[in-house]
């Protein structure tokens, strides 16, 4: 995909859409008629779905390795729908103004759900996933917000979504993999925390950082263009 084609979608950049491997699989779907729409909330299906894997490996009975995994792979698939549906708008030139609320409000009920269903996972915090999410929809509207003003689309930062999802991943493939004896839990104030707890403080410090550091840059950017 193009950087033209890029900036008429208004859309975060990502350099994997131009691998020959995610070109082929727009190409298909786009040529089988499947809806970027439709593509949209399979993509918010997958993160529902990794975000109960998360919280079931707290069940006693469950399968927590295969669980986390589930988790991992489930927001993996959401990453990739997230790319395959403007992909796929453009090769089927449907691009719409209704086609931006389902890029954007599916994208913030994944957030969410998968951070969520972190908290809710061994180890994890329910105060703390319901935390990390909620800074993950506000560094979106952050971004929402400032593009309403009249700033520049702004995708940059630390803990942007690709970060959080990357942080998530590896989160759910370490505590799969990994030996329980490498998968510490700490008491504090009489509560259990783990390596869960620690990546969603993580997410949370960062997506503030980010939100703030979007803020910054729009007010410099509309200052700039006041005459």
């Amino acid at each position: 995909m193009s950087d033209s084609t890029e900036k008429q979608l208004d859309r975060r950049p990502i350099k994997a859409r131009n691998l020959a491997i995610f070109q082929r699989m727009a190409a298909w779907l786009a040529d089988r008629g499947v809806s970027a729409n439709g593509i949209s909330i399979a993509g918010m299906l997958a993160a529902t779905a990794g975000s109960l894997a998360f919280a079931a490996t707290r069940w006693e009975e469950a399968p927590v390795r295969l669980l986390w995994l589930a988790g991992a792979a489930l927001t993996q698939c959401r990453l990739l729908a997230n790319m395959l549906d403007g992909m796929v708008a453009v090769r089927q030139q449907k691009t719409s103004a209704i086609g931006e609320l389902y890029n954007e409000v599916p994208d913030r009920i994944s957030d969410a759900a998968l951070l969520a269903g972190v908290g809710f996972a061994v180890g994890g915090n329910p105060l703390l996933g319901m935390g990390a999410g909620l800074a993950a929809v506000f560094t979106a509207y952050i971004r929402a917000m400032a593009k309403a003003a009249g700033a520049p689309q702004d995708f940059g930062g630390l803990m942007a979504k690709q970060q959080r999802m990357f942080a998530i991943t590896v989160l759910g493939v370490y505590s799969a993999l990994a030996p329980q004896e490498w998968q510490p839990l700490w008491q504090i104030a009489g509560e259990s925390f783990g390596l869960a707890s620690l990546v969603l403080a993580v997410v949370i410090v960062g997506s503030v950082g980010t939100a703030l550091g979007r803020l910054r840059r729009a007010a410099r950017n509309l200052r700039q263009e006041q005459p």
